[in-house]
């Protein structure tokens, strides 16, 4: 029976709801489907690097080996195996990582989510690097922080800032290696100070390491984790080593936290997918990593070296940016007076994007910046985009 002359509904908005805002970088993929669009805007793998065949085996050995438990509810921690998998390769520079303390959630941005609801109330000083990555400010940002941004430099993250601005914060969240946005990467010694303060101060340290397999030299950079296991939260990806559409990370912190942190997820979603979890073990459990991270890293060192090469060409020379060792990010400064939101808006006419810098700030956006990822787009396009990017920059100039 259909209702007669129904009264509209008004929809009564939550505070939280009500202060929601669309990812930037979200809102410009859509103009980026457009097939003419040279995109350097999405932070996306390339799908060049997904190993297709091989997740296609892992999910017939999983469903035809053990189908019933794969379809099954699964633990809100996670499938045992891999999360055994995960702090056995965590256990390193003699730190020893145990399974217990291993969470696995649905994507690293579950994971900050979680994070931020056992750790932050609202008015909670929450300390940032500057600038820092959107989607960790953006889940922060619904429980109404203080953001205190850190100030950075070509080495990351500045850690005697922290002792004067760190008194009474809740959390400091940091990414070390090859930085989203900038493609920086903290120097070692830093590193350690970092932790130092860190842990005199009592302060919690969230390093957020989704890059750090990706290293163009493949030398591997010593984890803020190893250096004091309890103090520091670290959080990892398969997505940027395997594919994101599986939409699997996990958390790894010492035992009071990850409790929290399991009776937080068992209200958001009971458990990550017992499937993708069993079918991501199934495929790295007999080094299949170790063959196959190599040959992303090359192909992203490539497409970087043409993205340099063709901003050394066609920018002008006012213009500086950042040269990452590794990771998919390039970060650019423009003259002071260039908005790159209103560059936006001309690049897309002339069929290119980026990302503009201002969201990825926490406080004092910088208007001049912006993010290039250059890991979906051939070297060829690459120096199409850039020579389109350098015209219309010195037609500002």
């Amino acid at each position: 029976m259909k209702i007669e002359n129904p009264a509209p509904v008004q929809w009564h908005f939550s505070e939280r709801a009500q202060q929601l805002k669309s990812s930037a970088i979200r809102e410009i993929l859509k103009v980026t489907m457009r097939p003419e669009i040279i995109s350097f805007a999405g932070g996306l793998p390339s799908p060049a690097t997904f190993p297709v065949e091989r997740m296609r085996a892992a999910y017939d050995a999983v469903l035809s080996r053990q189908g019933k438990v794969a379809l099954q509810y699964g633990p809100t921690d996670g499938y045992a195996p891999l999360r055994e998998w995960i702090a056995d390769s965590l256990s390193i520079d003699g730190a020893k990582i145990v399974p217990e303390q291993v969470l696995m959630v649905s994507g690293s941005q579950q994971g900050l989510d979680l994070l931020a609801k056992i750790l932050i109330d609202e008015g909670s000083k929450v300390l940032v690097e500057t600038p820092s990555y959107l989607g960790a400010l953006q889940a922060f940002s619904l429980y109404r922080p203080e953001f205190v941004s850190l100030p950075t430099d070509d080495a990351g993250l500045l850690p005697d800032a922290v002792s004067a601005v760190g008194q009474g914060a809740r959390l400091l969240y940091a990414l070390p290696n090859f930085q989203n946005p900038t493609g920086r990467t903290l120097s070692i010694v830093r590193r350690a100070s970092l932790v130092d303060t860190c842990a005199k101060m009592g302060l919690p340290l969230i390093e957020d390491d989704p890059y750090g397999a990706l290293s163009y030299s493949g030398d591997p950079l010593p984890k803020m984790l190893t250096m004091n296991p309890g103090g520091v939260i670290y959080m990892g990806s398969f997505s940027k080593v395997l594919t994101p559409g599986i939409r699997l990370g996990y958390v790894v912190a010492p035992l009071p936290l990850i409790r929290k942190l399991e009776q937080v997820k068992q209200a958001a979603d009971l458990h990550t997918a017992q499937l993708t979890q069993m079918v991501v073990h199934e495929v790295i459990k007999d080094g299949f990593l170790t063959q196959h991270i190599p040959t992303i890293r090359s192909l992203y060192a490539d497409q970087c070296r043409a993205m340099l090469a063709a901003l050394t060409e066609f920018f002008p020379a006012s213009v500086v940016w950042t040269k990452p060792d590794g990771g998919m990010f390039i970060w650019i400064t423009l003259p002071k007076h260039i908005d790159s939101t209103q560059l936006l808006d001309e690049a897309i006419g002339q069929h290119v994007a980026f990302v503009p810098g201002a969201p990825f700030y926490a406080n004092a956006p910088e208007h001049n910046t912006l993010r290039l990822s250059f890991v979906t787009v051939p070297p060829e396009k690459i120096r199409e985009g850039v020579a389109k990017l350098g015209k219309l920059i010195a037609a500002k100039l």
